[in-house]
């Protein structure tokens, strides 16, 4: 099997030695190569691919970039020109999505220096999305890496939650333990919210302290190798009310619906409607935002489940299926898994319980 480089190359080039591509923004750069440098480019020829860095990541570099060969530079932009007019390239693609306009024109200038054209078209971007949209085996591996430490510390915290902890003290030990696990880095901001927070969907974990009969809702995940994880569990401290385990519920179906619907096939929007109706049934204008986003590299990736994604699902994909309640002022219920979309269905790979635990 191609890597991604070779597949890159061959999509967007195919053979002609007067195009040329640079991957210059810090995820990508990852994905393609296997190196982490927030600093740098990947230059892409149809037939040679080069991971340019500087002098504090050079060496490194020798030893961890696979799919490329590894050279330093003092000037990015004169290192450029030389391999443009070393390889007799003539244009070269650029990322339109992460480039702000002052680099575009500084790429633009250098690049007619050496007598090639920059394409801000966006013919790259389609084609890394199109690449990074479906895992290998490979990144699956590492995305169920990631996912076994988001579920362990999912476990790891049951037991520090008690009345009067803090949103905050909660979400530090989750991450010291994911940390002490082997992550890199968290996924993201975590979220953990309790009681009346449980109702901003993103909130920000602070000094409120949880209380008996409180919701908790966390929204955890792990960076590991590269790759993302994100998982969302609703818990309880103690006995809840009838409307409470009535919320609980109904998110819990609509998340289950949504994983008997998940095939090769079915439009985003679809599986988005799936959970929307359920919830909009009995909870009107409580489900705001959308379903789920595919993960990988980053941790909101293209598709979406959204009722405006129409894009049909694919084997290889992994995605989140993450619907949700929220009662302003009052609670929130959110469940979500990380699912990979099989030839045959889906497979969920998040571990960790989905019932309503009560601590």
């Amino acid at each position: 099997m191609k890597n991604p480089v070779e597949r890159l190359s061959g999509m967007l080039l195919g053979g002609d030695a007067q195009k040329a591509a640079l991957i210059f923004s810090e995820r990508n750069r990852r994905y393609f190569t296997q190196f982490p440098a927030t600093d740098g480019a990947l230059f892409i020829t149809a037939d040679k691919a080069y991971l340019l860095m500087d002098f504090r990541y050079e060496e490194a570099a020798h030893y961890g970039a696979r799919n490329c060969e590894v050279i330093g530079f003092d000037s990015l932009m004169e290192k450029l020109q030389e391999l443009i007019r070393k390889h007799g390239v003539k244009a070269v693609y650029l990322e339109t999505e992460t480039l702000s306009v002052a680099q575009a024109q500084r790429f633009e200038k250098a690049f007619a220096a050496a007598g090639a054209e920059a394409l801000l078209t966006p013919e790259l971007d389609r084609a890394v999305r199109s690449l990074r949209m479906i895992k290998s085996p490979e990144e699956i591996r590492k995305i169920e890496a990631s996912q076994a430490i988001t579920d362990a510390a999912f476990e790891h915290i049951l037991p520090y939650i008690r009345e009067g902890v803090t949103e905050r003290e909660l979400a530090l030990e989750i991450e010291f333990f994911m940390r002490h696990q082997g992550a890199e880095n968290v996924a993201f901001d975590l979220i953990v919210a309790a009681g009346k927070n449980g109702s901003q969907c993103h909130a920000v974990p602070s000094e409120n302290r949880v209380q008996r009969g409180d919701f908790i809702t966390m929204d955890t995940g792990a960076l590991l190798d590269g790759y993302h994880s994100d998982m969302t569990r609703t818990v309880a401290l103690g006995a809840v009310s009838e409307e409470q385990r009535a919320v609980y519920d109904t998110v819990l179906k609509a998340h289950l619906a949504v994983l008997d619907a998940v095939k090769p096939g079915l439009p985003c929007n679809e599986a988005d409607r799936i959970a929307r109706d359920i919830i909009e049934k009995d909870y009107p204008g409580t489900f705001g935002h959308g379903l789920g986003h595919v993960v990988g590299v980053e941790i909101h990736e293209e598709p979406r489940f959204s009722r405006l994604d129409p894009t049909p699902c694919e084997a290889g994909m992994v995605v989140t299926d993450e619907p949700g309640i929220y009662l302003t002022g009052r609670f929130g219920v959110r469940i979500e898994d990380m699912v990979l979309v099989t030839e045959e269905g889906c497979r969920s790979l998040t571990k960790s319980p989905k019932e309503l635990i009560l601590l």
